[in-house]
């Protein structure tokens, strides 16, 4: 029998939807895939005591999930105020725009074209609605405009799909790149150690109650598949799809282009360093 506990970051057991810290609440969208695990996980965080609420992630255009995130808010007393993207891929920001008409919110992104309203995001932003404190990191490399979120009073963070519940991310080349995402990682790592983040609340799958734990499993994967990624180099593999089929082969095949894609990364930075 496999425990929560020995796995990467300790995913947390039970239902993803609800309470997952004091001050955050996750609504399920209705999109599960391969890729998108159980689904996308729209957060909604706001001050126990505030009546104002901040909705990271609002998901899919899906207009029955939309409205579940704003009766979730609305019972527990609370009217959204803001809308954040940690980036832009459909199934986090597709929604983000009629979010907004439901809402009457700002959307606030790193990518202009997310945006609505004049504020954007940035490295050192910290988001105050309704006496939150939600510090903005940077953590580019699986898009790059991915953004995660410091929750000091809860010491977690909110990593879109830069960390997951469960598995691992890809590196969405060419917009995402090898380098950066492993600068994320150890930025995220520096969280943990200097600033006691101990909880993951991921973009989808479970809450991870080791982050620690997680980050550096995450580099560690890292640095094992660009070995193999390597090697299969040397043994005369050659093109992305190629290193593919003889390093992933042990992959569910409906998972291969997504996995193409990092190992273009990974090809990109091997060269890029000159160990190819």
């Amino acid at each position: 029998m496999t425990y929560a506990a020995s796995l990467p970051g300790q995913p947390r057991g039970g239902a993803i939807s609800g309470p997952a810290t004091a001050r955050a609440v996750c609504v399920l969208a209705p999109n599960p895939s391969a890729m998108t695990l159980d689904g996308t996980n729209t957060w909604i965080i706001a001050e126990p005591d505030s009546d104002l609420a901040v909705v990271i992630d609002p998901g899919p255009l899906d207009e029955g999930h939309l409205q579940a995130v704003v009766d979730t808010a609305e019972r527990a007393g609370k009217r959204v105020g803001l809308t954040l993207l940690t980036h832009g891929h459909a199934d986090h920001a597709e929604g983000a725009a009629r979010f907004a008409e439901l809402t009457g919110t700002r959307v606030r992104a790193l990518d202009p074209a997310l945006r609505l309203g004049d504020e954007g995001l940035a490295a050192g932003d910290v988001i105050t609605t309704g006496g939150l404190e939600l510090r903005v990191v940077p953590t580019p490399g699986h898009t790059a405009d991915s953004l995660s979120f410091h929750l000091p009073a809860d010491a977690a963070v909110l990593t879109g799909d830069t960390v997951l519940g469960r598995g691992t991310t890809m590196v969405a080349h060419p917009d995402g790149r090898l380098g950066d995402y492993l600068d994320s990682l150890r930025r995220l790592r520096s969280l943990t150690v200097d600033d006691g983040v101990s909880t993951v609340l991921p973009g989808h799958g479970p809450v991870l109650n080791d982050a620690k734990g997680a980050v550096e499993y995450y580099l560690a994967h890292r640095a094992n598949r660009l070995a193999q990624v390597e090697t299969a180099v040397e043994d005369g593999y050659r093109t992305s799809e190629e290193v593919v089929a003889h390093v992933y082969a042990d992959v569910d095949r409906s998972l291969w282009p997504a996995a193409e894609l990092s190992v273009r990364a990974q090809l990109e930075y091997l060269r890029d360093h000159g160990l190819i």
